[in-house]
């Protein structure tokens, strides 16, 4: 039996936005542990972009499992993703080609226009992680979803701040806004402040 996971986060950013960074993912503070990445493939069908992707990672493996994982601890990723612009969607497939026989990870994740809010983007994700080696196998799959759990944190956190990088005019204009905002209320107050106090005090009437 594999372990499964699913998580979803949310970027306010809208698709359109999500979808040009998608492909400027990396290099960010939070994927050090990527290495490299080649297109291997990419073609149009219909009205849909296909293309697959070749990741190169590093792979730290805790000391007990230094005997299940010898030498290099570099590993391969295929990721296959299908840009929908119709749709509005974004779906990716992706899986480690190599140790498969230590430990196999597939993950699926769905970006789309968020049902909060029509200029957010929602990501669904979704992991199965498995492994063949008797004995060890619950061990080490609770490992795999341990460390999947943490980097796809920092995935996201790294989408982030390439969304940030790429569009920081419309990020400022929101917090500007909310600035404004803020100000008009409290001189709304300070004005409603005085308007409630007389002005004007009446001189006593010489007696």
């Amino acid at each position: 039996m594999g372990k499964f996971y699913a998580t979803s986060v949310v970027y306010k950013w809208t698709w359109e936005q999500v979808a040009q960074g998608f492909w400027q993912r990396y290099p960010n503070p939070f994927s050090n542990h990527v290495l490299t990445e080649d297109v291997l493939s990419r073609h149009i069908s219909g009205n849909c972009l296909y293309t697959r992707r070749l990741l190169t990672k590093t792979n730290a493996v805790p000391r007990w499992g230094e005997r299940f994982i010898p030498g290099p601890r570099n590993i391969c990723i295929v990721e296959e993703s299908i840009v929908d612009p119709s749709a509005r969607t974004i779906t990716t497939y992706t899986r480690n080609t190599a140790m498969q026989h230590v430990m196999s990870v597939e993950e699926k994740c769905v970006y789309s226009i968020s049902p909060e809010n029509s200029k957010w983007t929602l990501c669904e994700k979704t992991a199965w992680v498995s492994s063949g080696v008797f004995g060890f196998g619950p061990a080490i799959m609770a490992f795999g979803l341990d460390r999947f759990k943490k980097n796809a944190a920092k995935a996201s956190r790294g989408y982030e701040f390439v969304l940030e990088r790429l569009f920081p005019t419309l990020q400022t204009h929101a917090t500007n806004a909310d600035s404004f905002k803020e100000k008009a209320r409290k001189v709304a107050e300070v004005a409603k402040s005085k308007a409630s106090t007389p002005i004007i005090t009446a001189r006593p009437q010489p007696s």
